[in-house]
């Protein structure tokens, strides 16, 4: 990759798991009156067809791992572990009742935190009540985050039988000095137990998380972790870059100095190294930062541009509605985003009062819809069009000024009505999403929001 673009190219910038991104909800104008006008319009037009997304927010861990900004309550006193399930269903019924029909679950992913910290029979009463409440489409997509440590036969055999068929495992990397640093200690052993394990449980997409960029990383350790990893060959593999944002409250990374981590330049170098070796181990590029084998249904959905992005990360298709339950998740209704109280005790207080526990929010523009479409068309297919859409791009002319310059790199191709990702350009789709994104234009943050693009 040229150094110049990477310099060029090289600025904070949002990972586009939604738009506008939180930092840019307007939140004055917000309420929760206004989230259940535009979840219940949702709902009505959506569930009956297309089901909804449920994501659920486990945010205990026994130990901090240094590199993660996910929001997370460190703990080993697992007597918290049923009082907040009991938060979380109770929370269920709250949307069940404002409803006044179940909803059909088409996706339900458990992420943290730790999801495994919890006990299998806890997360069993925590599903019982759950699919009491609901419908599960036939369809259904059932997926959870597991910690090679501590997911057991006993959690594979439970969530296997309530229809869960895949499993992501954070990986991170397999250098010893790496994981020191990242507090973050687990042989290679282990994710071979716990990979093994689910596919004997009936787990038919098993994915490994791998981060590149982390503190004391060189390129000989992404080879090293590759390699181990095709000794196992997961179904779908994350292959992120590490986001250093030790400002965020409550973020651990400070387990290591800013001269530990590896520069720009070399990160792009692990990168392109591990890309390439996925690609000759068989793995296909999708959307940003993940691959996955031909037989996942991930490739399959990349295929068919089916494939879909939201707080979730990618998923298999879309629904209009995603319901994000527990401390800090965040809901979609497409209309709309809301976020939850951040704090366990905020967050159950609210559910006890029987309160939808949301504290901020944004309510979608029609601008806002119209760009969040292309953002999403970049993240998800890596091209755009603008077919019926002429005179919005005439009346906003600095949009297509930057897509001229990012034109000029090579970084992108226009067609008639439309662009599309380069191959030089998918490690730039962030910066390419950035030239849409008119709110971070008209309004550069005053202190660093966001992790660097490269």
């Amino acid at each position: 990759m040229c150094a110049s673009l990477i310099t060029k190219y090289n600025v904070a910038g949002p990972r586009y798991t939604s738009y506008p991104t939180v930092p840019y909800w307007d939140n004055d104008s917000f309420s929760l009156k206004h989230w259940k006008e535009t979840i219940m319009q949702s709902f009505k037009e959506s569930n009956e067809s297309q089901g909804i997304s449920l994501y659920i927010h486990l945010p205990f861990c026994e130990s901090l791992c240094t590199f993660c900004g996910c929001n997370k309550r460190i703990t080993k006193n697992h007597d918290v572990e049923i009082p907040y399930l009991k938060s979380v269903l109770k929370e269920l019924q709250l949307y069940i009742d404002m409803f006044e029909e179940r909803p059909i679950i088409k996706e339900l992913h458990l992420g943290g935190g730790t999801p495994t910290f919890f006990t299998p029979q806890n997360l069993q009463m925590l599903l019982e009540g759950l699919f009491r409440r609901t419908k599960k489409a036939a369809n259904a997509d059932l997926s959870f985050e597991g910690h090679p440590n501590n997911t057991t036969e006993e959690h594979l055999d439970v969530l296997a039988s309530f229809g869960f068929t895949r499993v992501s495992y954070g990986v991170q990397d397999y250098n010893e000095t790496v994981q020191k640093a990242i507090h973050r200690i687990q042989p290679f052993e282990n994710v071979k137990n716990v990979t093994k394990a689910a596919r004997n449980a009936g787990f038919t997409s098993v994915g490994h998380d791998i981060i590149f960029g982390l503190p004391f990383q060189k390129k000989e350790h992404i080879i090293h972790t590759i390699e181990r990893t095709k000794e196992l060959m997961p179904d779908r593999i994350a292959f992120y870059s590490y986001a250093h944002v030790p400002w965020l409250k409550g973020n651990g990374q400070r387990g290591f100095k800013e001269e530990n981590l590896p520069s720009a330049e070399e990160k792009r170098v692990q990168y392109e190294t591990g890309k390439r070796m996925l690609l000759e181990a068989g793995y296909v590029e999708i959307g940003m930062d993940h691959f996955a084998l031909p037989t996942d249904s991930l490739y399959k959905a990349s295929v068919s541009k089916t494939i879909h992005r939201n707080f979730m990360g990618y998923t298999d298709s879309k629904t209009q509605v995603m319901i994000g339950l527990g401390a800090s998740a965040i809901s979609d209704s497409w209309y709309g985003f809301a976020q939850n109280e951040k704090g366990v005790e905020a967050y159950q207080d609210l559910v006890e009062k029987n309160i939808i526990p949301v504290y901020r929010g944004h309510v979608l523009t029609k601008e806002d819809l119209v760009i969040r479409k292309h953002i999403l068309n970049l993240m998800c297919t890596l091209e755009t069009n603008w077919k019926h859409q002429e005179d919005y791009f005439n009346e906003l002319p600095d949009v297509l000024v930057k897509l001229k310059e990012i034109e000029k790199d090579g970084l992108i191709e226009f067609q008639k009505n439309g662009l599309t990702v380069t191959e030089k350009g998918r490690p730039f789709v962030r910066n390419i999403c950035m030239a849409f994104d008119l709110l971070l234009q008209r309004k550069q943050p005053e202190t660093r929001l966001f992790s660097m693009t490269i």
